[in-house]
Parts: C-alpha cells; sequence; structure tokens
C-alpha cells in the first residue's frame, strides 16, 4: 500500500515553444517499454517473494505479526516524503532544469541533502516509535504476538532511510528520462528476501508461531528483509553516475525555494496523512478480523490474506500503469509549465487508454480465475488449499477496483503535473472517509469471514467515487477531457472482454469437474484460461480496431527477430 516511487539527460525534449515530437500511445509506448519489463521481472520475482514468505510463515498469528510489522516503513515513508517525491519533487526539478541547468543541478543537490537529512531523523524516530504503531495497526494483537510485531517494528524501521534514499535517486532519474533502473532495482530487493524465506523453510522444523520462533529465525527474517532493501538501494547509483548526478552535500537554499516546497509539500502531506488514517483503520479491522476468526475457529481471515490479494491486485496497475505514469509526469510538467494544457488533456487521454487495454482484461481473469491464481501461488508448506480460497474472496472484490484504481492514480499526477496539491487533498478526503465508512460496515455487518471481502469491497467503492470527482475537475480545468474518444475506447474494450470472460470460465468450470480443486487443475485452468482468453481478446479488439492494441503489437512484432 505505498506510494510509487549524461549532462543533456536532464533537459526537455523540445523548448517551452515547441511541442514534444513524440506524443500519444505510440510515444507512450517508446518511453514505457523497458520500465514495462523492469516492472514485470519486479513484481514476478515480488510475486515469487510473497508466495515463499507465505509458504515459510503460513497466513495466520505469525504472518499477519511480520507483514503489519514490514508494512510500517513504508507507511511512515509515504507518510513524511512518499508523497512528496510524487506531488513535488519531479515537477520542482523538472522545472528548475528548464528555467537553467546550472541551477536545476544544484537544486537537486539541496533537495537530496535534506531529504537524507529528514530520512535520517524519521528512522530514528519510527525505531523509538515501534509500539506505538503496532498499538495502531495491530488490531486485537497481544502477548507473543503483539511482542514479536513490536520487536519487527523496531528492526523493520531502519528500511526507511534506504527505501527513501531509493526512492529520492529513482525521481532524479527519472527527470533525467532514466526510467530503467528504478524498475529493474527491487528484482535485487525480492531475490534476497526469496533466500531469506527459503532458507527458513529449511531451517524450520514442524509449524512456526510468535511463541515458538527462535531468535536465530527472528535474525535470518530481519536480516534478509532490510539487506534487500538495501541492495536496492545501493544498486541505482551506478545509473545515477551515469546520468551525470554527483551529490555533494549543500543546504544553501535560495530565498524562496524552501516556502515553494513548504506550500506544495503541506497539502501532499495533508493528503496521505488522510489516506493513511483510512488504511490504519482497515488494516486495524482486518487484523482484529484476524483475531476473531482464530477464536471462533474459522482459520486464518485477518490481515495477511487481505494484503496477499492486495499485492495481486496491483501487479496489472503496476506492470501498465505504473510505466505510463512514471513516463507521463516529466511529460505533462513540461506541458503544463508552457501551458500547453490541450497536449496535458492529450497526454491524459492518451495514457488512460493504452493503461485500460491491460488492465481491463487483467481485472476479468482475475474475477474469473481467482482461485486458480491463489491456489497455484500460496498453496504451499504452511498455507493450504482453503487458505488461499480466503485470499481469492478478496482478490474477486479487489478486481472490480482496478479499473476506477487505476484512472484515480493517473489524475492525480495530472493535478500534480498542474502543481496542485490541494484539489486531490480534498478528493482524498471524501475516498477516505467512504473507504472507511464501508469498512466499518463490514466489520460490523458481515460475518467474521466476509469482513476483509467487505473491506476491498469498499476499497472498490472509494476508488471510484475519487476517479469520477477527479474527472469532473479536470473536466473543467483542462477544458474537456477527451471523454468521448474515452468512452468510445472503453466500449470497444468491454466488447473485446467478453469472449475472454467466457472462455476463461469455461475452462475454470471443465477443470475443477474433471480435476477437482487443487494444485493441477489450477495449473490447467490458469495456463489454458489465460492464455486461450488472452488470444481470443486481443482478436477481438483489433477487429474492433482498437488503436491502442494495434500499437503495442506492432512495437511487438518490430522487435521480433527477422522484423527489422
Amino acid at each position: 500500500m505505498t506510494t510509487d516511487m549524461g549532462a543533456g539527460a536532464g533537459t526537455a525534449e523540445a523548448p517551452p515553444s515547441e511541442p514534444p515530437k513524440s506524443g500519444g500511445a505510440s510515444g507512450l509506448l517508446r518511453s514505457g517499454a523497458i520500465m514495462a519489463i523492469g516492472t514485470l521481472a519486479s513484481r514476478l520475482t515480488g510475486f515469487l517473494r510473497t508466495a515463499l514468505l507465505v509458504a515459510a510463515l503460513g497466513t495466520g498469528a505469525l504472518a499477519d505479526a511480520y507483514n503489519t510489522a514490514n508494512t510500517v516503513p513504508f507507511i511512515v515513508y509515504d507518510l513524511l516524503l512518499g508523497g512528496i517525491l510524487t506531488a513535488v519533487v519531479v515537477p520542482l526539478i523538472v522545472r528548475a532544469r528548464e528555467r537553467d541547468e546550472t541551477y536545476g543541478a544544484r537544486y537537486e543537490q539541496r533537495l537530496f541533502t535534506l531529504a537524507v537529512l529528514g530520512l535520517a531523523v524519521m528512522t530514528t524516530a519510527a525505531v523509538m516509535l515501534g509500539p506505538l504503531f503496532i498499538t495502531i495497526y495491530g488490531g486485537g494483537m497481544e502477548g507473543a504476538q503483539r511482542d514479536l510485531a513490536v520487536l519487527f517494528a523496531r528492526l523493520f524501521a531502519v528500511q526507511i532511510f534506504f527505501l527513501g534514499v531509493s526512492a529520492f535517486s529513482g525521481a532524479i532519474l527519472n527527470t533525467r528520462k532514466r526510467f530503467a533502473a528504478p524498475m529493474w532495482a527491487p528484482v535485487l530487493n525480492n531475490i534476497v528476501i526469496c533466500c531469506t524465506a527459503a532458507a527458513f523453510l529449511l531451517l524450520a522444523t514442524g509449524k512456526v508461531d510468535p511463541a515458538s520462533i527462535s531468535d536465530g529465525q527472528v535474525a535470518l527474517l530481519a536480516g534478509g528483509t532490510i539487506g534487500g532493501m538495501a541492495l536496492q538501494t545501493l544498486a541505482l547509483w551506478p545509473s545515477l553516475r551515469g546520468s551525470g548526478f554527483r551529490w555533494r552535500p549543500r543546504l544553501d537554499f535560495r530565498k524562496g525555494e524552501l516556502g515553494q516546497i513548504g506550500r506544495m509539500a503541506v497539502w501532499t502531506l495533508s493528503y496521505v496523512l488522510i489516506t493513511q488514517v483510512g488504511f490504519a483503520v482497515t488494516t486495524r479491522l482486518a487484523n482484529a478480523a484476524g483475531v476473531l476468526g482464530r477464536e471462533e475457529g474459522l482459520g486464518d481471515v485477518g490481515y495477511t490474506p487481505y494484503f496477499n490479494a492486495y499485492q495481486l491486485f496491483q501487479l496489472p496497475y503496476a506492470i501498465i500503469g505504473v510505466s505510463v505514469i512514471t513516463a507521463l509526469l516529466p511529460r505533462m510538467s513540461e506541458h503544463a509549465a508552457a501551458g500547453r494544457m490541450g497536449e496535458v488533456r492529450e497526454d491524459f487521454s492518451s495514457g488512460l487508454r493504452l493503461c485500460s487495454t491491460v488492465i481491463l482484461p487483467a481485472a476479468g481473469l482475475m474475477g474469473v480465475l481467482a482461485s486458480e491464481i491463489t491456489v497455484v501461488l500460496f498453496a504451499h508448506g504452511q498455507t493450504t488449499v482453503a487458505n488461499a480460497q480466503v485470499i481469492a474472496d478478496v482478490l474477486r472484490m479487489f478486481a472490480v477496483a482496478l479499473v476506477p484504481f487505476a484512472a484515480y492514480q493517473l489524475m492525480l499526477r495530472v493535478f500534480y503535473s498542474l502543481q496542485d496539491t490541494r484539489t486531490p487533498t480534498f478528493i482524498g478526503v471524501g475516498v477516505v472517509l467512504t473507504n472507511i465508512a464501508m469498512a466499518l460496515l463490514s466489520y460490523n455487518l458481515l460475518p467474521t469471514d466476509k469482513i476483509i471481502v467487505g473491506i476491498a469491497g469498499g476499497f472498490a467503492v472509494a476508488q471510484t467515487a475519487g476517479a469520477i470527482l477527479g474527472w469532473a475537475i479536470l473536466r473543467r480545468r483542462l477544458n474537456g477531457m477527451d471523454g468521448r474518444r474515452v468512452f468510445v475506447s472503453y466500449l470497444k474494450l468491454a466488447v473485446a472482454l467478453w469472449p475472454l470472460i467466457g472462455f476463461a470460465y469455461a475452462t475454470h468450470a471443465i477443470a475443477d469437474a474433471a480435476l477437482g480443486a487443487g494444485l493441477a487443475s489450477g495449473l490447467l485452468a490458469l495456463a489454458v484460461g489465460s492464455a486461450g482468453g488472452g488470444l481470443l481478446y486481443l482478436v477481438f479488439a483489433r477487429m474492433m480496431r482498437v488503436e491502442e492494441i494495434g500499437s503495442m503489437l506492432s512495437m511487438v512484432t518490430r522487435r521480433l527477430p527477422g522484423r527489422g
């Protein structure tokens, strides 16, 4: 649940009076191809990491303690710095470079120094406040589970420093049009944690819980988790140096610079604080549901199944959405700085339509094949098929949120490119209040084993509300949103989606009837259903003349051997 992350490389692609020469879906495809591949590798290894951790820790009390504590560094980072990187730093650096390249380089140095000092203070404070974080996010944790969660929270807080330096380095690389390294570096982190989880599996004898875990096992989990983040950070430095960036600590801010950062940052911090309040409520309720589920003999129905479903839900958005957004934000910032609002509108329209060509079919496959996905990934080690089915129930509900979530995230970047961090804060209030209200209703009205499914449904409702409100406001700001073109594209994609859904469901039903629920039927239905359904989707999308599908297929075929 986190937010995103040569001398001439940082210059604008074209002077302010002249629009960039590449735009639209094809330009975004060229900008985002390497990022998408890197993000795909990152997410695939990330799911291998998640699957191994689930096999090693299960989905019960031990996993809840680990996952809740390991979420704390990302919460603190997001709360105090993460939103500023996305909403403030990238647009400000882009505008500083357009003003003067030498001034822009020194401005980067000042911002980087300020970030490093701030991260050191944040990390120290977070280590000391570990018990408070578990009190806030841990729900009904008590006894050995709470003690372990507090210990993990203190240890994992060290990641805040590495996470922040990594994200800031990635932001600087993005402004210099170097997108590959920030997308590939997390692969190293995932590999380290995969090795850590595998070692834990090999060393553990029998079922491990918070009361029986040894000091050596705690040290293994903590060392691997922290070491992976440190390696991810160090991996970015060669690319930074290659881009011409040299860090020389300096705090000689000019008059008005800190004020400009502060004015933008205060609204961003308000937005992040609001979203973290919502996350705190949902996390606490999910953990409380897990405690109730164990007391009622319902199994593991708490935070860890919700967390794992959320990780799966984010995959399509991370592969295509984050790649497109990362490429779009510097470009939209350039267009907005030059007053070319028509091109900002075109950037948004192209980005949304391009994202939707991947996100819509992904949502369809998640909805139909959720059981197969979770059984194949998670039903191993200390996690049973029944545990995996709980994750699948939550994933189906998250699938409903995928399209509005991606649209809402893209709209936020449009506001940031306009240097408007205030409006997203007010929108965020409505989104979070909706999310909290739905989560509280789910906790109080639904059966214990359905609470986390209801919380995921509340997330879907809240993201839809945010997308609708963001669209209405931006429509006035940009003098339109290219709505007709977006609507026609969505209509065509919806028609192309139904053959995919029908084929995937038929495959699911046949495999389940022939082999029963389990790993074999899951693998078969997942492989055949996704491949066959995906092919049908592409065929029908081409028949419907979806422009973005044609662009993607052309790009792929041009890169095949022998195709020039």
